[in-house]
């Protein structure tokens, strides 16, 4: 599908990196950038939010590169995408539009296809206010009359009904992993996870240390599903659970963040996180703060961390560490890909290990009755999902 990329430099951050960051992501979508429209505004425009004449701008890029889509880089109002869609006549869509809908693509198992959903229904809700007005007050009169509620409030209870089932049963997931990690807390197992920027290496990262066989792919959001390891770490400390979770990218929308927080928590109960940098990035400590700013929305800002300098073969870099006023391992340089480094990050797991409360040796992961219960119940939900409301005629605009 041939794309129009847009993006307004509004004075804050980097700007190139952020436009490069959206060709990634149309691509990832299964996009194909044509064209990148840029301007330098003070302020975003009420109506257009590029202002009128960058809107006509925008309009002949349409024409004379035969665009399909056009696609901002920011997060526009229900009445600036339909104000901008009935003067290009084409198709627009935002950066959160864009996001939801490579989750959509990639989520694989039952609980991320839950969560996607979610997301996008909420973010739907948000564009039914003004996208039915012509309906939203029907007055009595032939034709007119009942039955008696507007295809608007229909929309509205659709949404409603299901957004209230997936809550409903991703609470059920909620609990089969709260139950998984008291049976981790009752065997004292230290667990691991995985965060940092998409596209930094984490999955790359997660095979080499637990040979797991997650997918990878060198674009955005290649996986979402938390998948987590035990790996034997030596007679020091037992097994450690490892966990993989989905990467993070600058502006991710609340509704994802909202919606994963289930996915998230695994992060959040995590005795140590390993902050997977891409160290041949430019824009490197940008994405470690926007990482950051995740962490602390999803309440995991306390926990520690290492921060992994990944792809130094890329950056030139030497396998290494660094430690902090307290002498404890802060940095490892490493290469997932190449294999280079990765006995380093070992022994720093090692070491953190050992030095946490109440660590043992040769813990066992052991699964209760409890936890097998919420299987069972978990593929009841499965199957019931066929039943549950779907949604007819709701349009985003």
């Amino acid at each position: 599908m041939r794309a129009a990329l847009v993006g307004i430099d509004f004075g804050q951050g980097d700007f190139a990196a952020s436009v490069e960051e959206l060709q990634l992501l149309a691509r990832s979508a299964g996009a194909e950038p044509i064209t990148t429209i840029t301007a330098k505004r003070a302020a975003p425009d009420a109506a257009y939010f590029v202002g009128s004449g960058k809107a006509d701008e925008i309009a002949m890029a349409v024409q004379d590169h035969r665009i399909e889509i056009v696609i901002f880089n920011h997060a526009l109002s229900p009445a600036q995408q339909r104000n901008l869609e009935k003067r290009l006549n084409i198709r627009v869509l935002d950066r959160t539009s864009l996001i939801l809908d490579i989750f959509a693509q990639r989520a694989a198992s039952h609980e991320g296809k839950l969560q996607v959903e979610l997301a996008q229904l909420q973010h739907l809700a948000t564009r039914l206010i003004r996208g039915w007005t012509h309906l939203e007050r029907q007055k009595g009169g032939i034709g007119l009359r009942g039955p008696g509620e507007t295809q608007l409030e229909t929309d509205r209870r659709l949404i409603g009904e299901r957004v209230k089932a997936l809550r409903a049963r991703l609470g059920k997931l909620r609990k089969q992993h709260e139950t998984q990690r008291r049976s981790r807390g009752r065997s004292q197992t230290f667990s691991v996870s995985l965060v940092g920027y998409t596209n930094a290496g984490k999955s790359t990262l997660f095979n080499a240390v637990t040979k797991a066989g997650v997918y990878v792919a060198d674009q955005l959001f290649a996986t979402l599903d938390t998948t987590s390891r035990r790996v034997y770490m030596g007679q020091e400390v037992g097994n450690v659970v490892i966990s993989d979770t989905v990467g993070f990218v600058r502006e991710l929308p609340h509704q994802l963040v909202a919606a994963f927080r289930a996915t998230l928590e695994e992060t959040i109960h995590a005795d140590l996180l390993l902050h997977v940098v891409d160290a041949s990035s430019p824009v490197r400590m940008e994405q470690i703060e926007q990482v950051n700013l995740v962490l602390k929305e999803i309440g995991a800002d306390h926990i520690p961390q290492i921060l992994v300098w990944n792809k130094i073969d890329a950056a030139e870099l030497e396998p290494s560490v660094e430690r902090d006023e307290y002498d404890k391992i802060s940095r490892v340089f490493l290469s997932a890909r190449t294999g280079a480094g990765l006995d380093l990050l070992r022994s720093a797991i090692v070491e953190w290990a050992m030095s946490a409360p109440g660590a043992r040796l040769n813990q066992s992961y052991a699964v209760d009755e409890e936890e097998l219960a919420d299987d069972a119940e978990l593929a009841d939900d499965a199957e019931a999902a066929e039943s549950s409301p779907t949604l007819t005629q709701v349009g985003s605009h």
